[in-house]
């Protein structure tokens, strides 16, 4: 994934109606808090949460104690995820790159992010990375989003012989036996308007590094071809791929 990082931080620090348009991220995230509550974690955990963007995932596990590291990228989504969650002594709050960073405190019993490993260069190498960050028995669980993610979209500038700015995300096979479940929610859109609205809404506008932005033309034709997607009832039709990772750490590893 080579989306310019500084461009993605800065998106999402100004993606001020995220909450507003972030319904899948919702969905995702509690979903996955799901998950993560049926793990055989510690009575007080140490936890690291990585990219918590306004804490959709933060807040759904509000009820796990333990000494939580919720960091972000952007120091404006940290702000907003530690007014979502209210002063709480279990959380500390930091500004890490969680594919170049170090975080501190750890080792941890759970490693967490949802919807926000997608934006690194190498999910994959990343991934094996934060698992040298967990204690013995301790869990790395993650969300991401697949190739397949935005097809509609994607196939709507194939049917015009151009390329779509959307990052190429990493492809699944690549995740081997971290995969734990790949899902395919379907979000519906008024009309391809709405879309582009709702992804800088987001802050998941910015393009793949090196692509060429589509001339007015080229892109109400890609617009015209992407209505066809939806039917005349729900509008456009956009679907994600969301792929579920899972790494437990053996209690007896070194």
């Amino acid at each position: 994934m080579n989306a310019p990082r500084e461009r993605v931080s800065r998106a999402f620090a100004t993606a001020l109606d995220y909450d507003g348009h972030a319904r899948i991220q919702r969905e995702v995230a509690q979903t996955l808090a799901n998950r993560i509550a049926a793990l055989d974690l510690p009575p007080n955990p140490r936890v690291l949460e990585i990219g918590c963007g306004t804490g959709f995932l933060t807040h759904a596990l509000a009820g796990l104690d333990g000494d939580w590291l919720v960091t972000d990228l952007a120091p404006e989504m940290l702000e907003r995820c530690r007014s979502r969650l209210g002063e709480s002594a279990r959380h500390r709050f930091a500004v890490l790159d969680g594919e170049y960073g170090t975080p501190d405190g750890g080792p941890f019993d759970l490693i967490c992010s949802s919807l926000a490993v997608q934006w690194f260069d190498d999910t994959p190498a990343a991934l094996a990375r934060m698992a040298s960050w967990l204690a013995p028995g301790g869990h790395l669980m993650v969300t991401t989003l697949g190739p397949g993610s935005f097809a509609e979209w994607r196939a709507a500038h194939q049917a015009e012989g151009l390329q779509p700015g959307t990052p190429r995300f990493a492809d699944i096979a690549t995740f081997g036996d971290l995969i734990h479940a790949v899902e395919h929610p379907v979000e519906h859109h008024a009309d391809p308007l709405a879309f582009l609205h709702a992804l800088k809404a987001i802050g998941a506008q910015t393009a793949e590094a090196g692509h060429r932005p589509l001339s007015p033309g080229q892109l109400r034709r890609v617009m015209a071809r992407f209505a066809q997607s939806g039917c005349p009832q729900n509008g456009c039709k956009v679907t994600y791929e969301v792929v579920t990772c899972h790494l437990h750490r053996e209690t007896n590893a070194s």
